[in-house]
């Protein structure tokens, strides 16, 4: 059984993180007449649309955001720690690692052996 009050308080702690690297990202690319449309206050589902409108879609830190939204949304269910997968649990030093895992470390393999040309594609 998981903590569901230090899980929430670990993926906002990441979310914070999350967020002001996003910031510094979007101060260093906007231009000086431009404006960002998102604060450290924009609720999570706006900041997610908002990357793709600023070219962001296709990196690091979208992806973060998105698994970071996905984790809320398994604690809001009551399905945190459930492999995406396979639906067993993901094992705990690969939660306490990323609290935001959506696979157990044998559907993670899987998922690389499967999808490994697109994933190099990515890099």
């Amino acid at each position: 059984m998981h903590n569901t009050q230090d899980i929430q308080q670990k993926l906002q702690h990441l979310e914070l993180i999350l967020r002001h690297e996003l910031m510094l990202l979007i101060k260093d690319s906007l231009k000086a007449t431009e404006v960002a449309h998102i604060s450290m206050e924009t609720p999570l589902g706006k900041v997610i649309d908002y990357l793709p409108q600023v070219k962001l879609i296709n990196t690091d830190i979208f992806t973060k955001f998105m698994k970071l939204d996905a984790a809320y949304c398994q604690l809001e269910l009551g399905l945190y720690g459930l492999c995406s997968d396979c639906e067993m649990d993901i094992e705990p030093p690969r939660l306490f690692a990323d609290p935001t895992e959506q696979r157990c470390t044998g559907c993670e393999q899987k998922f690389r052996r499967e999808h490994r040309h697109e994933l190099r594609l990515n890099h």
